[in-house]
């Protein structure tokens, strides 16, 4: 985990160039507007042995400008047909905010809590839909201009759901991610209305603290976003290095459309 801080420090002290901080497999420090609704649907697919599909659909609340929480639904055919599979609760605070011009850092504290049926034998703990569990961590985000960087570090916890005789699955896991993300278009900004294409690079890892077996994904992602209310995202991560061999999320893709009302809430 070491070279991974590493080169989180040093990719946060590179040059100034210019960014968009909407990730696609990860979380900003960062809120959605406060008083604002967003609704959320998740396609994914891995191609690990078979092909396995899950559907997620998520509704996001903007309560003020430091509260934001997320409800997210876990549908997948696992096994054979479509069912639900459980769900998951999500909470962010953001607890710092330093703005200058064209830049601003954000840091913020996360919480999730899952349910999940599934009873997956795994390597690792996937809390978005394959494991009951809690997950606690921080997230570091730093906007320039045009490009973004965010860091995060997390500590989650799976409860028992398999048989007694099952003990090769973990029980917990430190997780840790570096995102990047460059708004390519426009050029220059007029309007609030112009389309965005913003292109992503995420670095996703996770270590099991037991044993010391742990896995690095790279995760590149292309968004597209319309109107500053309607969002696209398509990604693929796969892994690159580690020794946690059956997961679900080892070769991924994900598709993604989002739509946001802002001041829904009175």
């Amino acid at each position: 985990m070491k070279h991974y801080i590493i080169l989180f420090l040093l990719v946060l002290s590179a040059g100034r160039l210019k960014g968009q901080e909407l990730f696609v497999f990860s979380e900003p420090a960062s809120n959605m507007p406060a008083k604002s609704i967003g609704l959320r649907l998740t396609q994914e697919g891995s191609f690990n042995n078979s092909t396995v599909n899950r559907t997620m659909p998520e509704l996001m609340i903007g309560f003020n400008k430091k509260v934001m929480a997320h409800a997210q639904g876990f549908l997948s055919d696992a096994r054979g047909k479509y069912a639900l599979n459980g769900g998951s609760l999500y909470a962010k605070y953001r607890f710092l905010s330093a703005d200058g011009l064209k830049t601003h850092n954000r840091a913020a504290a996360f919480a999730r809590i899952s349910t999940s049926n599934r009873r997956a034998i795994s390597d690792d703990i996937n809390l978005e839909g394959d494991n009951s569990g809690v997950q606690g961590g921080l997230i570091f985000t730093r906007l320039m201009h045009k490009l973004a960087l965010s860091g995060s570090l997390s500590y989650v916890k799976a409860f028992d759901n398999l048989p007694k005789e099952v003990t090769t699955r973990p029980d917990q896991m430190i997780n840790y991610s570096l995102s990047s993300g460059y708004l390519v278009l426009p050029v220059v900004y007029k309007n609030y209305t112009a389309p965005n294409l913003n292109l992503y690079f995420e670095m996703l890892g996770s270590t099991n603290p037991a044993n010391g077996d742990a896995y690095l994904d790279f995760a590149p992602a292309v968004q597209v976003v319309l109107n500053s209310v309607t969002r696209i995202d398509l990604g693929y991560r796969f892994q690159v290095s580690g020794d946690m061999m059956n997961r679900y999320n080892k070769n991924m893709f994900l598709a993604r459309v989002e739509f946001n009302f802002f001041n829904a809430l009175k």
